[in-house]
């Protein structure tokens, strides 16, 4: 089945990496999936936007790049990449992130580097706060309270309340001008699967970003992915590049 709206055929596939990010501005904020494991970063949006060159850019990721470290999310043979590359580049002014460190003190990442020289801010937050963050976004909720956090720094300077004698920290949500994920399957509708870790983060930064650009391994005809396993249906998706071998 086609999709046509007039004489349009509807395809989100773009023909280069370089062609997906062109258009992403100084000063943009950017949600960039990845996760602790295989098949989850967008290793090939995230080389063509260091080549792009866009600068001032705050970064909203679950790590701030552990890829460079310890291979996370890394396929054999590959040269490791991440947000690090955009650290290193002097792109990057700001980091939201839940495991802005690495795992190993005598392997420090980018950011760290960055961080303790004054290069680049961070804010700091709880992982399950940062999905639901970027889910309240996507979802239209402006704000929310959660207890993750209370009496700890991460709560300093927020507005607090208690709800029957427990206290809850007021969190805000998080959107983005650009999302890049790395996805496994696409049609050129833009329906995705994904395999791996992809999946954490994935499903809930496609709905909060305004342009949302995938990189995937595989792009099959309309009708070929089942309906019952797409993770992520193609309303949400913007732009489409598929990896090649």
């Amino acid at each position: 089945m086609f999709f046509i709206l007039g004489d349009y055929e509807l395809n989100k596939i773009i023909d280069s990496f370089a062609d997906a990010v062109f258009d992403i501005p100084d000063g943009a904020v950017l949600m960039i999936d990845g996760f602790a494991g295989p098949g989850g970063t967008p290793q090939n949006l995230i080389k063509a936007l260091r080549d792009h060159g866009a600068k001032d850019l705050t970064v909203i990721s679950n790590t701030a790049g552990l890829a460079s470290v310890v291979g996370f999310g890394t396929l054999p043979g590959h040269t490791p990449v991440d947000i690090g590359i955009l650290v290193d580049n002097d792109q990057i002014k700001k980091v939201i992130a839940s495991f802005p460190v690495s795992p190993s003190p005598s392997r420090p990442t980018s950011f760290e580097k960055a961080y303790k020289e004054g290069k680049v801010d961070l804010e700091l937050v709880p992982q399950g706060t940062l999905a639901e963050r970027i889910r309240a976004g996507g979802a239209g909720i402006p704000a929310f309270y959660t207890p993750t956090s209370v009496g700890t720094n991460v709560a300093d300077g927020k507005e607090s309340r208690v709800f029957d004698g427990r206290e809850y920290v007021l969190e805000t949500a998080l959107k983005s001008d650009f999302t890049l994920i790395r996805a496994h399957q696409a049609d050129r509708l833009g329906n995705l699967t994904y395999r791996g870790t992809s999946k954490n983060f994935n499903g809930v930064m496609v709905t909060a970003g305004n342009v949302v650009i995938a990189e995937v391994d595989e792009v099959l005809k309309v009708g070929e992915i089942q309906a019952n396993v797409v993770d992520t249906p193609g309303l949400f998706i913007d732009r489409i590049v598929k990896i090649q071998e």
